[in-house]
This record gives structure tokens, C-alpha cells and sequence, in this order.
């Protein structure tokens, strides 16, 4: 790489940028970092909280039965008596307030903070989840489904559904930063995969279990959040790293 900085420092003076020096620093920088990241292990004592954060919140993510839900909502509705039309339709309706919480929580990630959004989802996605499981238990009240299901997906939109990526992108120091967000997003598609394989064969043998399971992950989540997620609104990374290094 060292040989190609003056073919670098030619091509930038040759732009007609004004500060081409000041460029050619900030790519040397990055790949001086790149060349630290590579030799920087992830798994080490100091990184113990930040892998913890990534794989739990990977976790939750999927343990809120999102995908899941997602993949088999023309089933749950046609499981509740709904006709393959309605159900379509109400699917439909579904990703639309996906669409719209996603929106609006990310013009309020930065105001109401990561950790206070998590929060809040976990909240409303438990309330949601354990009404579809009382509807599927009590087979009654099946025109509430919709609702509550809209009222999951935009709970979750509005919190976890934004936050994940924003949050391991910040919970990491620096030269550790790449391979953590992996290890993160690793974490959540491998539960994706999991989850969502067994999901038909748990609602098979119970209807209301595996909402009855997400919403007491929810429960688990908001404890979880409370207890040990450190708040990364308005901290730089090297403030997180040393405000992480205490734990």
C-alpha cells in the first residue's frame, strides 16, 4: 500500500482539490486503521460487554418472533378464520405500519435515545404478543388479531427494529468495530433461521405458544435493557469504550 500513496497524492493533486493533502491524510489514516482492525481480536476480556450487547440484542430482535410473524401472517390469519382475501389484505395493511413506524423512529432514535426506545418496544410488543396468544387460547375476540398484530409491528419498528443496527455500530470501540457488527448480525439471521424453521411446528401443536414464548422474551428483553444496556446517544466512541471498560 505504501507504494501506492504517491500514485494517490498525484491522482488527488491532479483533481483540483484544494486540500488534497488533507485527503490523502484521511485515507492513509483509514488504511492504517483497516491494517489494525484485521490484527485486533474480538474475543478478548475487554470486548466481554459490547459481544454481550451484540448477541443479545441480535437475540431479541429475532426472539420478539418478528420474522417469523412476518413470514407466516397470511397463516396466522387464515389460523384465526380469516378468508384468504382479508387476510391478504390485512397483510397488507401490516406492512404498511412497518413502513410508517420505521419512518417516524428514525426522525426520534436521536431524540428519545437507543436504550429508551428499546424500552419502549419492549413494552408494546409484550402487551401486543400476549393478546394474539389470549386470542388463540380463548378462540374468541379474533377481530382484535389485526390490531394487535399492526400494534406488534409498529412497536417493533419504532424500537428494535431501528435501533440494532445503529446500536452495534456503537457499542464497539474503533479497531474492533467491523467484526463485532458482524458477530451481531451473525447472532440475529442465525436466530432468524431458527426461529422461523419452527415456528409452523410449534403453532401446529399450540396456537397461542410461540406468541405466548415472544412475549415473555419481550419481558426478558426490557429487564435485560434496564439492568445492563448503557445508553450510546450523544457518546462518542471513545467515551462508550471507556464508559464500557468500567463494567
Amino acid at each position: 500500500m505504501k507504494g501506492r500513496i504517491p500514485e494517490a497524492r498525484e491522482v488527488l493533486s491532479k483533481s483540483g482539490s484544494a486540500d488534497f493533502e488533507g485527503e490523502l491524510q484521511v485515507i492513509e489514516q483509514s488504511v492504517q486503521l483497516e491494517r489494525e482492525s484485521a490484527a485486533v481480536p474480538l474475543f478478548s476480556a475487554r470486548h466481554r460487554l459490547p459481544i454481550i450487547l451484540a448477541i443479545s440484542i441480535g437475540m431479541f430482535n429475532q426472539m420478539s418472533g418478528i420474522n417469523a410473524i412476518l413470514y407466516y401472517l397470511n397463516d396466522i390469519f387464515a389460523q384465526a378464520g380469516f378468508s384468504k382475501v382479508s387476510g391478504d389484505m390485512q397483510a397488507v395493511a401490516v406492512g404498511f405500519t412497518n413502513l410508517l413506524f420505521t419512518t417516524i423512529a428514525m426522525t426520534m432514535i436521536d431524540k428519545l435515545g437507543r436504550k429508551r426506545l428499546l424500552m419502549i418496544g419492549a413494552v408494546g410488543t409484550a402487551v401486543c404478543l400476549f393478546g394474539v396468544a389470549y386470542i388463540f387460547w380463548a378462540q374468541a375476540h379474533q377481530e382484535m388479531l389485526i390490531w394487535l398484530l399492526a400494534g406488534f409491528i409498529g412497536f417493533f419498528a419504532f424500537s428494535q427494529g431501528a435501533v440494532i443496527w445503529v446500536y452495534l455500530s456503537e457499542v464497539f470501540p474503533q479497531r474492533a468495530r467491523a467484526k463485532g457488527q458482524s458477530l451481531g448480525s451473525f447472532t440475529h439471521w442465525a436466530m432468524n433461521a431458527i426461529i422461523s424453521a419452527i415456528f409452523p411446528a410449534v403453532a401446529h401443536y399450540s396456537r397461542p405458544l410461540p406468541f405466548l414464548f415472544f412475549a415473555v422474551m419481550m419481558v426478558v428483553q426490557f429487564v435485560v435493557v434496564v439492568l445492563v444496556y448503557p445508553e450510546t446517544k450523544g457518546v462518542t466512541l471513545e467515551g462508550m469504550e471507556k464508559q464500557l471498560a468500567h463494567h
